[in-house]
């Protein structure tokens, strides 16, 4: 966290968050005594009208994260877009992100790089994974810790063994780990060791 966001949250009048629960250890460690109300895919659209009012009625409202930065992968996104359209000024502070350490700490060559979100569940996922075996730039994705070995897998299937992937695991956190190698020998390695925590997958461009 930097000095400017826990500024920025200390002075919100209004928090909004995916997971109360879990936003609530984040304020509670810096000691930020405010109200958080949820934001996500399930209610944005009921809610976000009347955010946008808040903000217009001169209300300092901020939208944060549970792990990472929202809309990347996160809701977010239309209360962004409707304050724009609004003509209302938006911050995005830095903070906590998942795909840039990820990509780093790949060793991968970076100069062009695709961000891809999550695989689809079972729709499209097999073209999903095609596509990305026929993209020419190094191709970074999230993947659920339920899911890791199921892409590793079908990536062997679908594309190729000996293309070289990077997987980075809790990135800024206590048990942050990368590993390397390509899929054979990734599949071996959480054959072996149950996948745990949040996943950043990057994929070499050749």
């Amino acid at each position: 966290m930097t000095f400017r966001a826990i500024e920025t949250l200390k002075n919100s009048d209004a928090i909004f968050c995916e997971d109360t629960r879990q936003s609530r250890k984040l304020l509670d460690f810096y000691q930020i005594d405010k109200k958080l109300s949820p934001l996500h895919k399930i209610n944005e659209y009921k809610i976000v009208e009347n955010i946008v009012g808040q903000i217009k009625s001169g209300q300092v409202v901020s939208l944060i994260s549970d792990a990472g930065t929202p809309v990347i992968s996160d809701p977010g996104n239309l209360l962004i877009t409707l304050s724009i359209q609004e003509g209302i000024e938006v911050d995005c502070l830095p903070g906590s992100t998942a795909f840039v350490p990820a990509l780093v700490n790949s060793g991968f060559d970076l100069s062009q790089f695709v961000f891809v979100g999550f695989p689809p569940h079972k729709k499209g996922r097999k073209t999903f994974i095609e596509n990305i075996g026929a993209e020419k730039r190094t191709v970074v994705l999230y993947e659920s810790p339920y899911r890791v070995l199921k892409f590793l897998e079908e990536f062997k299937e679908y594309v190729n063994t000996q293309r070289q992937i990077s997987i980075s695991r809790e990135i800024s956190k206590k048990f942050e780990e990368t590993i390397r190698g390509n899929a054979d020998e990734l599949i071996s390695h959480y054959k072996k060791k149950e996948p745990k925590g949040e996943f950043v997958i990057v994929i070499s461009n050749v």
